[in-house]
This record gives structure tokens, sequence and C-alpha cells, in this order.
């Protein structure tokens, strides 16, 4: 695997794990320590970026806020259970404070979609700071048309516009930077709108920050509605983080808020993930319904109920938000991607693949379900039952599996496990839905044969474990979900083999694992741990019988968290750099996965 050292980082490039997350439930922002927003797409996630620099480059755009010379971050957090970030500055004998978030509830207000507050504070003395709002749009981060209405600067492009009200008034203009000084007790604040195919609603500043205050209260509201767990502030976040990955309009769960952010830096693994995989919703709606939260257990399903329909009995690997197919994959040349890594992209080619996993994910949540007492709807049984009689017809067939290997397809087991985990779960979910004993007996059948061909062929005799793909030696991360399937008791010498074995020769130090063998994926270089990966095996360890250590791994697991208590998707082992697109809701998932398995494992 390349190190650090091998590929030459600029300058002002801030470390993944760095950036802050604010965001609305429609689209979302990355903030850097120094002010500066550098990603955000209107008018949704997969939208078109009009703040690029995270992947754009200096010509990408950016929206800076913060001290107008060299200060030092002296503190930097979330407003506890609510999505506002504040950073706070020392700035000679004077503190200055930005506080920004996005407002997310829209309901009785004329509100546009999208609106963006940012305030500065000064406490001790006075502090200039520096605004600089330099919007770009889309691939070819086209500069916008502007022009004053009194004190409101309005932006344009075809289609997309802006408002910009600030208080007390400022003579901004896109792209030179304005000098202003806070006062203590005389607050600076900026509220940005968003208008896209429809009319700009103009906000005073004022009342967008009245606006935000109000959404802090149902945020800590929603909060309140959370079980209690182990690393209870821990949990909240990966909550909130999940929710804010969640799309409000359809419910779709956003793979995470960027395109292209490397797995490597300087390599090519980077990808476009500002699309909704039903596996990962199939995920949280377990640590929804493990939390207490059935609300948004319940709108994940209908998700992926309304997301499949044209596709059912197929199970498209992923979806665009509103269920219909991403756009094609392509490169943007020209764009210089983060530290030099190249290409960026939008779209998403593993769309086309077949993915057998995704069914069992499916299968299981709808059990969750079930088994929580969540009686399914007819036509959620009927969608279920299709995916199952799928799965029965279609499980000798090879995938790409978990990872997306782009390639021709392999018998990869954890694939398969997943396939007998779907028709082990639609047999017990028919115990208590209407089903057909024909249809019954089909799928017990299939399960059966699937199950002798698993261990007929994808265990190694020599370790005596499940391995990566029919006939390999090689290991796969992904396994680590034995213990919680069923084709094996928990604690068989199996199940301790295969966990002991991934641990062992796909660690990567301390809690970390890589996924598989790194660099065996057809692609260049190499990349980091995976973090879910070990959050699996602190899952793992909890459902065999070894609670403590399963305890200790989590712990060492949540100090590596970014300092907002972040994820991205990978980590670099030597430096504990995050990598990958960022925040993942699948980290974070599979976090909260972890925290139940500690609770149930420790009786609380």
């Amino acid at each position: 695997m390349g190190g650090l050292g091998e590929h030459r980082i600029i300058e002002d490039d801030h470390r993944i794990e760095d950036y802050g997350l604010i965001g609305d439930t429609r689209t979302a922002a990355l903030v850097a320590p120094d002010g500066s927003l550098d990603w955000m797409c209107v008018p949704r996630f997969d939208g078109e970026p009009v703040f690029a620099r995270l992947v754009g480059g200096a010509e990408g755009g950016r929206f800076r806020i913060g001290p107008d010379h060299a200060a030092v971050v002296i503190g930097r957090r979330y407003r506890p259970a609510t999505v506002t970030l504040e950073t706070t500055w020392a700035a000679g004998p004077g503190r200055l404070t930005l506080t920004e978030g996005m407002v997310a509830e829209l309901d009785g207000r004329l509100l546009p979609t999208t609106l963006l507050v940012r305030q500065l504070t000064a406490t001790g003395a006075p502090v200039t700071a520096g605004v600089q709002f330099d919007p770009r749009f889309g691939p070819g981060r086209r500069r916008p048309r502007w022009r004053r209405r009194g004190d409101v600067l309005v932006i344009d492009w075809q289609g997309t516009a802006i408002a910009v009200h600030t208080h007390p008034p400022l003579a901004l203009e896109p792209g030179r930077p304005t000098h202003v000084t806070v006062e203590p007790g005389r607050p600076v604040t900026v509220a940005t709108a968003v208008g896209d195919r429809e009319p700009l609603v103009h906000v005073p500043a004022e009342t967008a920050w009245a606006a935000l205050l109000e959404d802090e209260q149902r945020w800590r509201r929603w909060c309140r509605a959370a079980a209690d767990m182990p690393e209870r502030d821990t949990v909240l976040r990966s909550l909130l983080t999940l929710r804010l990955l969640t799309y409000a309009p359809s419910g779709a769960p956003v793979a995470a808020p960027t395109t292209s952010l490397p797995e490597e830096l300087g390599g090519v693994r980077n990808w476009d993930y500002r699309y909704a995989w039903p596996r990962d919703a199939s995920i949280g709606i377990g640590a929804f319904l493990g939390v207490g939260m059935d609300r948004e257990a319940v709108q994940f399903m209908a998700w992926l109920l309304n997301a499949t329909r044209l596709d059912r009995p197929r199970l498209p690997a992923l979806l665009t938000l509103y269920g219909k197919r991403p756009p094609a994959e392509r490169e943007l040349l020209g764009w210089p991607g983060y530290a030099r890594s190249r290409p960026v992209r939008l779209g998403n080619g593993a769309a086309h693949q077949h993915q057998l996993d995704g069914y069992g994910w499916i299968l299981d949540a709808a059990w969750l379900m079930t088994r929580a007492g969540r009686r399914l709807y007819g036509e959620t049984w009927r969608a279920m039952s299709g995916f199952a009689d799928r799965v029965a017809g279609m499980w000798a067939e090879p995938d790409a599996g978990i990872w997306e290997i782009r390639g021709d397809g392999a018998n990869h087991v954890h694939s398969k496990l997943m396939a007998w985990l779907a028709l082990d779960r639609a047999l017990r979910i028919a115990a208590s839905h209407r089903t057909p004993q024909r249809r019954r007996r089909r799928w017990r059948a299939a399960r059966d044969a699937l199950g002798t061909e698993i261990v007929r062929f994808g265990v190694d005799p020599v370790r005596d474990a499940y391995t990566r793909s029919y006939g390999s030696p090689e290991l796969d991360a992904a396994v680590l979900i034995l213990p919680l399937v069923g084709i094996e008791a928990r604690d068989s010498p199996r199940t301790r083999a295969t966990i002991e074995a991934i641990r062992r020769e796909l660690g990567a130090g301390g809690p970390l694992l890589y996924r598989y063998p790194p660099g065996r994926d057809g692609l260049p270089g190499g990349e980091g741990a995976f973090l879910p990966c070990s959050f699996w095996l602190v899952q793992a360890l909890a459902a065999t019988g070894r609670p403590d250590e399963a305890a200790d791994l989590f712990a060492e697991l949540i100090r590596l968290a970014s300092p907002l208590g972040l994820y991205a998707e990978e980590m670099e082992p030597a430096s504990h750099r995050h990598l990958g697109n960022y925040p993942q809701a699948l980290t974070h998932a599979t976090l909260l996965q972890a925290a139940l398995a500690l609770r149930d494992a420790t009786g609380g």
C-alpha cells in the first residue's frame, strides 16, 4: 500500500477529518477549521456543486468566514444534541466564534429549501474578520452573474439563484474578500438562501438566525427520543449524522454527501457516493429500531419500497434520491481532486452491478421490523416475497459482492451468506404472514441447498474459516457478520476461527482492519483500513460471548473519530488520517450496530 509520504499534498489542503458537517436533510456542506465552506451541492446532495474547493481546487469556489489574520482554533464543537457547529479562534486579545448551520424544518413558514446561516461573535476585544463569498457552478465551475438589490447580493446562473443577506450590511461581491470588524455584543450574521428552478425567497439575516435557533430546539427534542446506550454522546452524534444524511423529501439515505474523496491519497479509488444504497438503508432500519426510533425505521422502509418498485423483484445496487438510475459515471477533466487524487468522478458505475448481498440486508430489516411488533403491510410483504423468490432462483450466480469489485463476478462467500439470510428471514416472516406452502417449501429448499454449498466451497479446510470466495484462501472482513446470520451457531469453532483469522490476517494495526488483502481488487495502488469492518468486529466479539474485549475495541475506535465525532469510510493505519467520502453513513450505522451489540451482550 502506498504511504502518505509518496504523494505531495497541496499546502492548503485540510485533512478530511478536520471538516465539520452542517446540513438540512436535503443537502449538506463541509466546513474547514479556518471557516472555509469547501463543499456544497444544490438543491440536493446529488445536485450541482456551488462550492467545490474540496475536490475542484481554487477554481471550485468556497465561502469563507473567519479571522482576517493568523489565529488559532481554541474550540470546535457541535452544540449539544444539535447539528449547529461552533468554531472559536484566539485572535490577539479577542476571541472570535463562528456559529453556523442550515435550517431543516420548513413547515408553516415561507423559507427557501436551502437556508444557510453563519454568525460571527466576538468576546474580549474587537476582532477583524474576513468574508469571501466565491461560488462557482457545476462541472464547469462557472462564475455567476451578480447584482445588488439594496443591501442584498443576488447571484444567478440559469435556473439557480442565491440571495445573501447580511446584518449589519456588508458590501459583498463574489470572489472579492470583504473585511469587517466584529465588536463584542454586536454579531455579524450572513444568511444565504438558494432557489433552484423556483422563486428565490429573500430572508433577512436576523430572521434566518431566529429560524436556526428554532431548529436547534427541534433537534434537541428529536434526540430525547433515543434510548440510552453505551457511549451516549457518540451514539447521538452518529444518529444525528445519519438523520442529516437522509434526504427528507423521499426518505433516501445518502451514502455520503461528497464525491471523489480518495481511499488512498493520490490514488484512483475516488467514487461518487451521493446516492442511496438499499443495503445502507436496511442497516439504518436496524440501527434506528434498536434505539427506539421506529418512525425513522419506517421511513427508510417506505423509501425502499417506493424506490425499488420499477425494478422489483430485481434489487438495484444503488439509486438516486428519488429511486431512479444514477447518471453514467464520468470523469471531470481539469479538476485537481483532493490532495491531487484523480480522477474526480460524477455518477457511479456500480449502479449496473449485480450485488446478491443486498437482498439479505433488506429481508433482515423486514424481519427486525416484524420482530419489533410491526406487522408488514400487504404491499411490503409482497415486495419482500418477490425478493426472496428472486434469491431462490438465482443464488448460484456470481456477483460483484459488497465491495463492488469492477470486473468479472465471483462466488463471494459474504454474498452467499446474505442470500442464505434472505431466505431464512423470509421463512421467519412467513410464519406470521399469509404465504402459500409451495412458496415456503421453495425458499426452504433453496436455503438448505445454499447452506450446504457455502460450507462445501466457502470454507478453507486448513483454517476451518470462511473465505472471501469459493476456492480462494483469501479472507473478507465482511464475513464478520457470520455470528448474526444463523447458518452457524454463534459459538461454533468455525465461527470463532473465522473471526480470529480475519483479525489476524486482515489486521491493519490496533482496532483497524482491511476489508480484503490490500490491492486485491484489480485497481492500481492500495487503500486504507475499512472502518465499518472494525465495528463489525466489535459486533462479532459481543455476539460470541466476548463483551469485555468488544468494549475495549469499541473504545479504541471511538478515540479514532474526527475531532467532531465524525467518520469517513477508511483510515490510513499509520497516521490515522481519515480517507474516502465523508462523513460515511455506513460507518456511522455500523457504529450504532456495535453499540447495540454491546448493550445486548451486557444486559443494558
